[in-house]
């Protein structure tokens, strides 16, 4: 019998393969968790299982600002004490969670779910940049926010919306510089995103 029977090599190195897939996640976390999960009670590895399965048959994009969400239109979207007058612009559902967090915003948002990016092949047409003009024209919306992420492609995303919504007479504003270059908004820090909503600038 050789070492990787004796390991249980075919389930557990199938987990470890299918865990090391996440982003984050190198090939000695994958064991450590792989290993954890071993170990666990049933009842915590049912509802693990449980949690990724629902993602994936009950998650579905809000209609509206195609957010992630399992009911549309998403809560944000449906609620009546939000600001409809200001829409911010993301490139992903988690940048919203950076935003909320703050508790420093209190409108509404679009996803656009990626960036134009040339070299990686992504146009306009890649992402959710059409539906934004539609979604604005005879809305309450006076201010669009562009948060897209401080590198090239969030540039690139960003002043290409400003030059499509310009038309639309809509106060057009960017983060201010409080995010370093190269940053993903996701992984700003609290006071650092605060900044940058208060201090956004007019393009």
């Amino acid at each position: 019998m050789n070492r990787g029977t004796i390991l249980g090599a075919d389930t557990i190195g199938r987990l470890i393969q299918e865990l090391n897939r996440l982003p984050g996640i190198g090939p000695k976390s994958a064991q450590r968790l792989a290993y954890y999960l071993m170990r666990a009670p049933q009842e915590q590895a049912n509802q693990l299982a449980d949690a990724i399965l629902s993602i994936k048959q009950k998650i579905k994009l809000c209609s509206i600002c195609f957010n992630v969400t399992d009911s549309d239109p998403c809560a944000i979207c449906r609620n009546d004490q939000r600001d409809r007058s200001q829409v911010c612009v993301v490139e992903q559902p988690q940048d919203i969670l950076a935003i909320e967090h703050t508790g420093a915003y209190k409108g509404l948002y679009h996803v656009l779910h990626g960036a134009i990016s040339p070299t990686e092949g992504v146009g306009t047409n890649d992402i959710r940049i059409r539906e934004l003009p539609n979604r604005l024209r005879d809305s309450l919306v006076k201010e669009v926010i562009l948060a897209t992420n401080t590198n090239l492609e969030g540039e690139q995303t960003a002043l290409y919306l400003n030059q499509l919504l310009s038309p639309l007479g809509i106060k057009i504003t960017r983060l201010a510089r409080g995010l370093p270059f190269g940053t993903e908004l996701e992984y700003a820090d609290d006071a650092t995103l605060t900044r940058a909503l208060e201090g956004r600038q007019q393009l």
